[in-house]
Order: structure tokens, then C-alpha cells, then sequence
């Protein structure tokens, strides 16, 4: 069946508090309506949502108190495609709260995912691009001089062991390449022609436009004003991989909507690919499947350097795929910590800042229910983080059912904090991280005092810090 082409404002606001009141029946949380505006109609039409269990678990993470051991041999060796898409739902997050026009588009989508996991050629030719293409395996570095800088500052001398994943050595510079070549692969296999993304940080728009090429895929990439002056170079990538750029007036939120409304206006010719764990079903599913290599490889590696699990994973929290990628293979695995850190801006009370799970509050954004930074009549705050990849106001369905059922923990660094991070790394390691990452590896400051001597910490470097350079060097904070 073929997707009608319709003019769709694409939720410009949450649905949240006021708008999405919920109330408890039984063992029933109902969310009361959704506003959905469309192009052409300036009223709003209220349409009911769906009802969500209050403790309806996922389907595909089990929380179980079996041994980690066992759990690993027998659930996430042989996780059935089932268990990896699931039904969309995260306890009462994710969903798709979307106008039934796209419910048809999503569902050839869901289709098409769930048809790729188990064809043979598909995954053939995708781990050769991973391996070929991409880079993969990215080493799991052992940070010496970093690990030997906490150790001395504890009154022992002694602390963790601190290692880096290393995903800015993929082609493009980070994460984002795992996921734009799968489903690049997967719009061509679709029929499609035509790629439209949204980029904040420039690192998926790069990602996606250099899979375009490979793949002989016209691009276009939406990204907001503000972002295009802070990160010039990945803009000028873009266009050097043939991808068309489009300026939007504000930031990745508002450059997401617009590159979503382009999209649906073409459907027929053209393929959304997202770059993030947001969005309707099966958009979260698909891209933390894309990314969990991260945490596969992990896994791997970890065995092979010292025989066992990471004890610690630490990662960044924007929106969230390189915190799944990394964090999805171990949620079983209960003495593995996981850690996610959002960006606390110029402070959290300021106002300034992207901390989603540490100070938002749940409503219905793009198309899921999350949390979200909000204000007291459910109006989508504007977020602020140093790294712009971390500008976005919602976050991902599944890391909000990890926050409220208490396997991973949530915590902030601010602007400050991370260009430090930026510059103790460059300094002790060579390394010049993302500064999205930065926020990751700021946290150890807090961390590793709290931490017993050969503690195995891992920490996911997302990305390569170039684009950043000049940001770090010309900055006026102390």
C-alpha cells in the first residue's frame, strides 16, 4: 500500500501536563487528548491516544534478577526480532502518536526493518560496509595517563581503570555512521531516492550525506541557524558529499520538525532517515538496533583486555543513541552501572540546559512519549548545552523507562566542566573528543573517587572533537 502525501504540521509543541492530563483507572494511566494541527486548517482537532498500562514493562528488556551470565548466553545471543523491535512501548513511554495518515508509512517501515533483521544478504552486506566502510571494530582504549591523573588525586593513590570506546575513529567522526549506512541501505532497498535527515551537531548530517553517496542517494539535510555558525566545517562536508543543506530558524528541534514535515510531503519518493532514539515506533527501535554494535563489541573487547564485564559504562545523554548503543547490551547484566550524563548548560537552574531526565517531565513530542524539558502549560522549553549535539528537549522513550525503573542513573556537567574535560584529554591523551562526549568524561571528576581501586570504567567517546576546536580555544569560561 502506498503512502498518501499530505501537508502535516509536525507537533510544534508537547503534549504534556495540561494537554495530556493523566489519570489513574485501575491499572490504567489515559492519556486525555492530542493535539494535532494540520497545514491548511488553523483549528486544532482533538484526537483521543492510545491508553498505556501504567506498569507495562518492554517487551524486549527484562529486568530479571537471573544470573547475568546466563541471561547473556541464552537472551542476547539469540534475541529474537521480536525481542529487538518489540511493540514500541517502554513501560508507559514511546508509542506512536502520530496522524493516522502515517500510520501506513510507519508500518511499511516497521516492515521493512523487521524483514532486514533476518535477511541474510542484507546483514551480509551491512557488517562488510561496518568493517569496510565504516571502520569497524573501533578499539576499547586503555586511557593510562587519564586513569594515573584520578589516581592521583585519591588520598591512596589507587581508582579505577578507565578505558575509552572509541567510536570518533569511525569514518565521519562518530556514532552516527553505524546507523546512517543500515539505513541508507534500507531506503534504497525501499525504493526510495531521496534522503531528508536533521542534524544538530553536523556529525549525522555528515554521516548520512556520505551514505547518500556511497549509495547514489540524493540528500537533503535540515539544520537550524544557530547550529550552522558554531559547526561551519561539518556544513561544508555536507555540501562536499553532494548533500543539499537546508538553513531552519532556531536549533536541531526546530531543524527536526521541518526536515519531518519535508518528508511527509513526499513519501512516496522519499525516506526520513533519523539519527537518534526518538520519534514514533519503529524509529527508536531501529536506530538503538543500528547502534548496539557499540555495546556488542564492548562486550567482546572487555573479555579479551581482562576476561569479564565493565563494571562502570558512562556515556552522553542528548537524545540518546550512543548511550543505547553502548548501555542496550548489558541492561541484563544488574552489576554492570550504567551511566548517562546531559548537559547542565551554564546550570541547571539557569534555565539553560539540555538535563531531559534530570529535570524534565513526561509529555508527547515528535511522535513519542518521553520526558521533556517543558514549562507549567506543557510548552517545549528551549535546551542550551555547549555541545549542540545535546540540544534537544526530549529523549529517548526506552533510556525514560530505564530512569523511572532505576537500572541506569542519570546525572549533568556543565559548559564548564566539559570544555575542561575537552582540554585534560587533549592534553593527557592525544585525544580530542566531541564535546558532547565531553560531558561523559567530565563526570569522572565526580565519579572515580567513589570508586574502589581496578574498577573497569568505560566510557563512550562519540566523537571526534575537530569541529570543536575553535569552540574550546576561543572560549571565555574559566
Amino acid at each position: 500500500m502506498a503512502c498518501g502525501s499530505f501537508n502535516y504540521s509536525f507537533f510544534a509543541n508537547s503534549v504534556g501536563k495540561e494537554m495530556c492530563e493523566k489519570r489513574k483507572t485501575g491499572n490504567i494511566a489515559k492519556v486525555a487528548t492530542c493535539s494535532l494541527a494540520v497545514q491548511g486548517n488553523t483549528s486544532t482537532t482533538a484526537k483521543p491516544v492510545v491508553e498505556v498500562p501504567a506498569d507495562q514493562n518492554s517487551t524486549f528488556i527484562n529486568l530479571g534478577r537471573s544470573s547475568t551470565k546466563r541471561r547473556f548466553e541464552t537472551h542476547r545471543c539469540q534475541e529474537t526480532i521480536e525481542e529487538i523491535i518489540g511493540n514500541g512501548k517502554f513501560g508507559r513511554f514511546g508509542g506512536k502518536f502520530v496522524p493516522e495518515t502515517l500510520i501506513t508509512c510507519l508500518n511499511m517501515l516497521e516492515a521493512e526493518f523487521r524483514s532486514v533483521l533476518h535477511d541474510v544478504q542484507f546483514q551480509a552486506e551491512l557488517a562488510t560496509a561496518l568493517r569496510d566502510y565504516v571502520g569497524r571494530e573501533t578499539p576499547l582504549y586503555y586511557a593510562q595517563r587519564l586513569t594515573e591523573h584520578y589516581k592521583s588525586k585519591s588520598c591512596s593513590g589507587e581508582g579505577p581503570e578507565i578505558y575509552l570506546k572509541r567510536e570518533d575513529l569511525n569514518h565521519g567522526g562518530a556514532h552516527k555512521m553505524n546507523n546512517a549506512i543500515a539505513q541508507a541501505m534500507i531506503a534504497r532497498r525501499m525504493g526510495r531516492t531521496r534522503v531528508v535527515a536533521a542534524t544538530g551537531a553536523g556529525q549525522h548530517g555528515v554521516a548520512t550525506a556520505a551514505a547518500c553517496a556511497k549509495l547514489s542517494l540524493e540528500c537533503t539535510v535540515f539544520m537550524g541557524t544557530k547550529d550552522i555558525e558554531k559547526q561551519s566545517s561539518n556544513v561544508l562536508l555536507m555540501k562536499l558529499l553532494g548533500a543539499q543543506v537546508k538553513s531552519v530558524a532556531g536549533n536541531f528541534k526546530d531543524a527536526t520538525s521541518e526536515a519531518f514535515r519535508n518528508w511527509v510531503n513526499d513519501l512516496e519518493t522519499s525516506y526520513y532517515l533519523t539519527g537518534t532514539v526518538v520519534g514514533p515506533h519503529p524509529c527508536p527501535s531501529m536506530v538503538r538496533e543500528f547502534q548496539s554494535v557499540i555495546g556488542k563489541e564492548t562486550r567482546k573487547q572487555a573479555l579479551e583486555k581482562w576476561g569479564g564485564e565493565p563494571d562502570v559504562l558512562v556515556a552522553c545523554v542528548g537524545s540518546g543513541s550512543n548511550a543505547l548503543g553502548l548501555f542496550h547490551e548489558f541492561i541484563d547484566d544488574e552489576d554492570v552501572r550504567l551511566i548517562g550524563v546531559e548537559g547542565a548548560g551554564i546550570g541547571l537552574d539557569s534555565g539553560h540546559h539540555s538535563a531531559t531526565l534530570t529535570r524534565g517531565e513526561v509529555g508527547v513530542y515528535h511522535g513519542a512519549m518521553s520526558y521533556l524539558l517543558q514549562d507549567h502549560e506543557g510548552q517545549i522549553v528551549g535546551p542550551h548545552s555547549i555541545g549542540v549535539g545535546l540540544e534537544y528537549p526530549g529523549v529517548s522513550p526506552e533510556l525514560s523507562f530505564l530512569k523511572d525503573s532505576g537500572r541506569a542513573e542519570f546525572h549533568t556537567a556543565t559548559d564548564q566542566e566539559a570544555l575542561d574535560a575537552y582540554r585534560l584529554l587533549c592534553r593527557l591523551e592525544g585525544i580530542f573528543p566531541a564535546l558532547e562526549a565531553c560531558h561523559a568524561l567530565a563526570f569522572l571528576d565526580k565519579l572515580c573517587p567513589t570508586l574502589r581501586s581496578g574498577t573497569k570504567v568505560v566510557v563512550n567517546c562519540s566523537g571526534r572533537g575537530d569541529k570543536d576546536a575553535a569552540i574550546v580555544f576561543n572560549s571565555k569560561l574559566t
